[in-house]
């Protein structure tokens, strides 16, 4: 039997293991967790796992979640995956390492931030504070100023590796999530960074064609919002 994979593709962390698993040809069962729908707070998902977030693995009787461990555990528990994933060189691991502890407090503390309060938070209703939008902006910018002048500057993909590895995955889907913007404000946020840029690309191409296939569902959402807020615009206009 092989590994289960609770998941929802609108999820960037889920996104980055399903992505994983299919470009390494992995044995695994997609289930979906609709977060949309709160599924995350069942008591089935709650045994699997209890902090109630996506993505999440069951590999035989073995749980876990947190999707940087279920990327390094899919590397050590599977022969096949090639080794630029997650290198056995120490240091290199270590570097890997770095890339994906910062990513959590700068990269996803800044996109999670602008996306959910600049247009997530507008569609559900919920109230927006602009100095919120600004600050996580702000976060968003510097941290893609880091990518472009100190993680990206020895190499095509990060640390100066020549090839992806699980840290790429990770923090390129999570730039993905800036694809729900506006196409004004994401090309203003990300154009000024063309290292960046081109490592998203480059990303993309090495993870074909499942990088697209995964992301979906992404694309999906992105043209239903941007029609929303385009009708939400032109009600606002004439009133």
């Amino acid at each position: 039997m092989g590994v289960k994979a609770y998941a929802d593709r609108m999820s960037q962390p889920s996104r980055a293991v399903l992505i994983f698993c299919k470009i390494n040809v992995i044995d695994f069962e997609e289930i979906l967790v609709d977060i949309s729908k709160n599924q995350q707070f069942s008591p089935e998902y709650k045994a699997i796992n209890p902090m109630y977030q996506v993505p999440a693995i069951v590999d035989g009787q073995f749980k876990l979640f947190e999707s940087h461990a279920i990327l390094i555990y899919i590397c050590c528990a599977f022969p096949g995956v090639a080794s630029h994933w997650y290198p056995s060189d120490l240091t290199k691991r270590a570097k890997i390492h770095s890339v994906l502890d910062w990513h959590h407090s700068n990269l996803r503390r800044g996109s999670a931030g602008l996306v959910f309060n600049t247009l997530l938070a507008q569609l559900d209703s919920h109230q927006s504070y602009p100095q919120v939008v600004n600050q996580a902006e702000g976060i968003l910018l510097r941290s893609l100023s880091r990518l472009e002048n100190f993680w990206l500057k020895d190499g095509r993909f990060l640390v100066g590796s020549s090839q992806p590895s699980i840290a790429d995955i990770s923090l390129v889907c999570e730039i993905m999530q800036l694809e729900l913007l506006n196409e004004k404000d994401r090309d203003r946020i990300l154009s000024p960074f063309k290292k960046v840029v081109q490592w998203i690309e480059d990303t993309k191409i090495a993870t074909a064609p499942h990088f697209d296939d995964v992301h979906g569902v992404l694309f999906k959402a992105q043209k239903r919002f941007r029609e929303r807020m385009k009708t939400h615009s032109n009600l606002k206009a004439k009133l």
